[in-house]
């Protein structure tokens, strides 16, 4: 008999893109799942065998329900429309903090922040994890103030601190407001649609190799009070992207130029992942072109049970 204890992880925003595939693949690594988030998923979404809670965490009382005795804790919430300014940073970054005071005295081992490229601002690219950010989004403070207190805490009191920027990720399920789920939808229903000139260079990472990398983090006690960025370490213009999509379905009519750049937004962001690759041995299991092919085949199955 099997008397071994399960590892015990929680995972805020379990709904959505990167906690939805980390919560499946510790599922099927037998961790015991629980996830907060701001609504019980239906459909697809939902997985068995995961404890699903429905928190307002901005009130510190209701952490008083969640039990400390997790193993790990993975934040992966607080996506921010750069349209809603004050009130959603705000509340992003009081859930952070009550966490910390609700689970800086227990036995976790580690407490993974899922932060941003944005944090860097408008850095030279590749990005250095040393570099100091400037960031020019609401999205890009919200989560830099975040990485700051994480790693205070760490310094103050040893609190398990580990922060990931992430750049662009993509895959199966992602959020439809995202690039390639906009530019799969308006070529495989054979939309004109609207973009810049494409010249953007940026890191398209897979989400296999993003939760692949978080499980090895948290099992890496070194990785406490570091900061990580995620990415593939290949370049790729946005245009390759949308000219590889058409080509996939062979339809869709992207307006190349129509879109300006926003004054604000890098010609080319991309990281130096040495340091993940020295620590976790961060890189892609198979090329973006493999990748990608994966998950436009999930977009056209998704898009003819609609037809």
């Amino acid at each position: 008999m099997n008397n071994k204890k399960k590892t015990k992880i929680l995972i805020l925003g379990g709904t959505g893109f990167i906690g939805y595939h980390l919560i499946k693949k510790c599922v099927q690594i037998k961790w015991d799942v629980t996830t907060i988030s701001k609504s019980i998923p239906l459909g697809e979404k939902f997985i068995k065998g995961v404890k699903y809670k429905k928190l307002d965490l901005k009130k510190f009382k209701n952490l008083k329900k969640i039990k400390k005795n997790y193993d790990y804790i993975v934040n992966s919430s607080g996506y921010i429309n750069n349209n809603i300014k004050t009130k959603y940073k705000k509340d992003h970054f009081k859930i952070l903090k009550n966490l910390v005071d609700h689970f800086k005295y227990s036995k976790i081992k580690s407490f993974l922040q899922i932060g941003s490229s944005a944090e860097y601002g408008g850095k030279k690219s590749p990005q250095f994890e040393t570099a100091k950010c400037k960031p020019k989004s609401p999205y890009g403070r919200d989560k830099l103030n975040c990485t700051n207190y994480l790693i205070k805490a760490y310094k103050l009191f040893g609190f398990p601190s580990v922060i990931f920027r992430v750049y662009q990720a993509y895959g199966p399920m992602q959020d439809t407001n995202r690039l390639i789920p906009i530019v799969a939808k308006a070529c495989y229903f054979n939309k004109k649609f609207d973009c810049s000139e494409g010249s953007q260079i940026r890191d398209f990472i897979y989400i296999d190799d993003i939760i692949t990398s978080i499980i090895k983090a948290l099992k890496t006690k070194k990785t406490n009070g570091q900061i990580f960025n995620i990415g593939s370490g290949k370049k790729v213009s946005i245009k390759f992207i949308i000219n590889f999509t058409k080509n996939f379905y062979k339809k869709g009519i992207p307006i190349y130029g129509k879109i300006r750049l926003r004054k604000d937004e890098s010609k080319a962001i991309y990281p130096n992942i040495d340091k993940s690759y020295y620590f976790f041995n961060l890189k892609p299991k198979k090329s973006l072109r493999i990748n990608l092919l994966k998950t436009l085949k999930f977009y056209k199955k998704k898009y003819n049970c609609i037809n």
